[in-house]
């Protein structure tokens, strides 16, 4: 770098100053609480005044009863998520390519993209109200055909399942945008000579619409691997309750109730450093697999 261009780009690097320092604050300062995983921490002792233990909190951990159980409710709700978030955006962005007014098909997109911007805070209180056994309107809907209520937040069978719908739902709109997008991409020519070779709407969606997309599927599919660990704490801490931990308890919020509510800061730590690990594993294997299938690289 020459010097009149070090002095011509100097005020952009000051520019980005203190976003540089807030990611040190804030995203690598903690990093050194990663030494609490292998202490007998107490904060009366400090990070430093601590006791080294090595590998014992992780021991003690992986013997907790029900630990690798919260590891498959982690794995079995992220999972479900991930396959819905590519199935049902790309379903509904075939259905909004196929509509040929404008204005309901911005209608449809602000409908479906809206629950995105609500938390799960808000969304937590809805849906305890939706899906009340006694006066939620599901169930009385589903009495209507002699069903009788389901206690959807409070049965181990039909919490996960509850978890993952509520979440495709929220978060399906935000997809559908992206596979919309890459509908344009496709040459209309296509389409053209598809029609004059006697293809339908169906057989051009099939056989055209699917592979100009495919790319984009594949790669939003290999890159969701990074976020297999991560299933929401968010919505299950406002939804989920003693009874359905053995079905809905999940990392994050094992790790909320070790470190803040039993105070067992140790363990908790190692329990964060174990997922992180695990989670850098997938993102490198998700990278790799996208640079391979798709040509897709960050520079």
């Amino acid at each position: 770098m020459t010097k009149a261009r070090s002095l011509r780009e100097r005020p952009l690097h000051f520019m980005l100053l203190p976003a540089v320092i807030i990611v040190l604050v804030f995203s690598y300062g903690p990093m050194l609480g990663i030494y609490i995983a292998f202490q007998d921490f107490s904060p009366a002792w400090g990070l430093f005044g601590s006791p080294w233990i090595g590998f014992g909190n992780f021991t003690f951990v992986f013997g907790v009863p029900g630990f690798f159980q919260v590891i498959w409710n982690t794995i079995f709700i992220a999972f479900l998520k991930i396959i819905g978030m590519i199935i049902v955006p790309v379903f509904f962005a075939l259905l909004l390519n196929e509509i040929k007014h404008d204005r309901f098909k911005r209608l449809m997109q602000t409908l479906i993209y809206l629950p995105n911007f609500l938390s799960w805070v808000v969304l937590a209180g809805l849906l305890i109200d939706i899906l009340s056994p006694s006066t939620g309107i599901i169930n009385q809907i589903l009495g209507t055909f002699g069903i009788k209520p389901i206690f959807f937040l409070g049965d181990r069978f039909w919490f996960p399942l509850t978890m993952v719908l509520s979440d495709i739902w929220k978060g399906f709109g935000f997809g559908t945008v992206i596979y919309l997008a890459a509908l344009t991409s496709i040459d209309p020519t296509i389409y053209e000579a598809a029609e004059i070779d006697g293809a339908g709407r169906l057989s051009q969606t099939w056989h055209v619409t699917l592979p100009g997309i495919l790319p984009i599927i594949v790669l939003m599919s290999v890159l969701s691997l990074g976020n297999i660990l991560n299933a929401g704490f968010d919505q299950i801490f406002n939804l989920y309750s003693p009874q359905v931990y053995d079905t809905g308890d999940i990392i994050d919020t094992f790790v909320y109730r070790l470190g803040l509510q039993q105070a067992q800061f140790g363990p908790a730590t190692a329990v964060g450093l174990f997922k992180s690990l695990i989670s850098f594993c997938f993102v490198s294997l998700s990278y790799f697999l996208a640079a391979r299938l798709v040509n897709y690289r960050i520079y």
